[in-house]
C-alpha cells in the first residue's frame, strides 16, 4: 500500500484506498489529485514526495469525500501547496461538516462527525481549466457527486475518481454511492466513449480498457432501480423500501451505511419519480413511494 506507480513519462499514482494521482510538472515539481483519506496518508505521500525529491505545488481534488480530501490539511500544512476543487465540493472541502449534514440531512450525530465522512479544514479555492498546469485538462464527471471532475493529463493518463466501481465493490455491496442517478449514468456513457493509455479510477484498478466496467457500472445501477420498483409495487415508506434492500442484499446497518446507502435511495427514488417510473404519494402522514403501473389494459 502507497507504493507509487508509473503510468506514463510524467504519470502516476499512489496505490491506496483512494488511488491518489501525481503529474511530474517539471523535474522537481508535482501536483496531487486528490490527496487520500487523513493525515496518516498526507503524511505517506509527503513520504513518498520527498523519496524522489519531488516538491508539491498543488493538489486538484476531483471531488470533496473525505477519503479524498482527508490529507489536504497535512500536505498544505507542511509545503504550503494550493488546493483546489471543483464547484459546490469547493465549499464542501473549506467546510468539511457539509458531507455528514448532507448525508443524514440535519445536524449529524457524534456517529457520523469523524474522518470516515468529514475531513479537516483546508482552504481551497475554486477549480478552472485556468489553474490548471499546462497540458492537463478537466473532464466533468457529475453523478457521484455535485461536480466530480475527472483530469487528463499530458501523457494522455485520465484519472476517473470515484465514477465507477469495481466489480469486486459492487459484488460485495451491491449499491454504490450515488448524488444523481441521472447524471451518473450520463457520465458513465461518457467514460465508456474515452479513449486513453491509461485510465486511473480511485476505487478500481487501473486498466486501458474502461468501457466494460463503464458498462457493468450501469447495468447494476439499472439492476438497483429495477429492484426498488419491485418493492414499491405497493406503496411503501421509505425506511421500509431501505429496509428490504439491506435484507435482500445481505447488508449490515450501522449509522454510516444508513446515511450512505440512505441517501442513494432517495435519489434513485428522486430519479424514478422524475423519470415517470414512481409517484409519490401523502396519506395518513406520511410519504408513501408507489410505482407507476404502465401498459395495463
Amino acid at each position: 500500500m502507497y507504493e507509487l506507480k508509473q503510468v506514463g513519462t510524467n504519470s502516476y499514482y499512489i496505490e491506496s484506498p483512494a488511488k491518489i494521482g501525481i503529474v511530474r510538472l517539471s523535474k522537481t515539481e508535482v501536483c496531487l489529485i486528490d490527496s487520500g483519506s487523513d493525515k496518516d496518508a498526507g503524511r505517506k505521500v509527503r513520504q513518498v514526495l520527498d523519496a524522489n525529491g519531488w516538491h508539491l505545488c498543488a493538489i486538484y481534488n476531483t471531488h470533496s469525500n473525505a477519503d479524498h480530501i482527508g490529507g489536504n490539511k497535512f500536505l498544505q500544512g507542511r509545503t504550503g501547496c494550493k488546493i483546489y476543487a471543483p464547484g459546490i465540493d469547493c465549499d464542501f472541502t473549506n467546510h468539511p461538516l457539509l458531507e455528514p449534514s448532507f448525508l443524514y440531512g440535519g445536524f449529524p450525530p457524534r456517529d457520523l462527525r469523524h474522518k470516515f465522512l468529514m475531513a479537516q479544514e483546508s482552504s481551497a479555492e475554486p477549480l478552472t481549466e485556468g489553474v490548471l498546469p499546462e497540458g492537463m485538462s478537466m473532464i466533468p464527471l457529475p453523478g457521484h457527486f455535485f461536480d466530480m471532475t475527472g483530469f487528463r493529463d499530458a501523457d494522455g493518463v485520465v484519472y476517473l475518481a470515484d465514477c465507477l466501481s469495481s466489480r469486486e465493490t459492487l459484488e460485495k455491496y451491491q449499491i454504490g454511492f450515488i448524488y444523481d442517478v441521472a447524471a451518473y449514468l450520463d457520465t458513465l456513457e461518457t467514460v465508456k466513449n474515452l479513449r486513453a493509455p491509461v485510465f486511473v479510477p480511485a476505487h478500481a484498478e487501473a486498466t486501458d480498457q474502461i468501457a466494460p466496467l463503464a458498462q457493468y457500472n450501469i447495468d447494476k445501477v439499472h439492476e438497483t432501480a429495477d429492484r426498488i420498483l419491485s418493492i414499491c409495487e405497493t406503496p411503501q415508506i421509505f425506511e421500509a423500501v431501505l429496509q428490504r434492500l439491506f435484507l435482500d442484499y445481505g447488508l449490515t446497518m450501522n449509522f454510516e451505511q444508513y446515511v450512505l446507502v440512505g441517501s442513494t435511495v432517495r435519489s434513485y427514488l428522486s430519479w424514478l419519480k422524475d423519470t415517470g417510473r414512481m409517484e409519490a404519494i401523502f396519506q395518513d402522514g406520511q410519504l408513501l413511494w408507489k410505482t407507476v403501473q404502465t401498459g395495463l389494459s
